[in-house]
């Protein structure tokens, strides 16, 4: 439970980073379109607070973290599979992408996190 609330807080921690990034640029830079810019800004600091609560609710035990982590990962696969692709590949963002949501999604299914995330009712 620790590694995978570790992993999960990592990955909060590098989209509150990107947002730091966006926030910078976004006030040094002019942009092609100021609503596209804040929107992604603002979708990305959503994104940073939500798995930011997926990882604390993960020390905390909560049962719904499971699906939560489950989407987030599959987004995260996402991406990275498009970082392999096109003209702009960057493979090696792919891999910092694709790895740690593998480990989240092994590390969903054993047998302790199932343990302790599942709902005793009773």
């Amino acid at each position: 439970m620790v590694v995978l609330a570790l992993i999960i807080l990592l990955e909060s921690a590098v989209l509150f980073a990107a947002l730091g990034y966006l926030v910078f640029e976004l006030s040094s830079e002019t942009p092609q379109s100021y609503p596209s810019a804040i929107a992604l800004s603002v979708l990305t600091a959503l994104a940073a607070a939500w798995v930011a609560v997926i990882g604390i609710s993960v020390l905390r035990r909560q049962a719904w973290i499971r699906g939560a982590a489950v989407v987030w990962q599959v987004l995260q696969i996402s991406v990275a599979i498009g970082s392999f692709q096109g003209v702009f590949a960057r493979p090696d963002i792919g891999w910092l992408l694709l790895i740690p949501a593998i480990a989240v999604l092994v590390l969903l299914f054993t047998k302790p996190v199932l343990a302790a995330t599942t709902r005793h009712e009773g």
